[in-house]
């Protein structure tokens, strides 16, 4: 799903939950989604940790503490989109029934002259976010 898309199935489920699997330094130094309008917090696992970015090995066990109803939907949220949908798989292989990638993630591909947050993602769409 586009972002926006993920904002208002968010918006409509009080019981869907954002999952932002990117890692500690980015969601210290670039930002995270910000649901408080919503009455809500996005869960934040990291897929792969900084600065290794070896796969997280607790993935799955940090995901079934935070998200314990399995018939929830999940909306899975990286840089890009990529990260996300290897942690929406493995999300679907536990036993989740509704995950969903949002496409283009926080920031996006790179515009022209190589910054990100400004062609596509959910920075772009001008969805709400915060910074530290």
């Amino acid at each position: 799903m586009t972002p926006d898309e993920t904002f208002e199935a968010l918006e409509a489920d009080a019981n869907a939950v954002l999952v932002d699997v990117r890692t500690r330094a980015e969601w210290s130094y670039v930002g995270i989604v910000d649901l408080g309008a919503l009455g809500r917090d996005p869960v934040l696992i990291e897929w792969q940790t900084f600065p290794t970015m070896e796969v997280a090995y607790d993935f799955g066990p940090a995901l079934e503490g935070a998200c314990p109803d399995k018939s929830a939907a999940l909306y899975f949220l990286c840089r890009s989109g990529a990260r996300s949908l290897a942690a929406a798989k493995l999300a679907s292989a536990l036993g989740y029934r509704r995950c969903v990638n949002v496409k283009d993630g926080f920031e996006g591909p790179p515009d022209a002259e190589g910054h990100r947050g400004t062609v596509a993602g959910w920075k772009a769409s001008g969805l709400p976010w915060r910074q530290s």
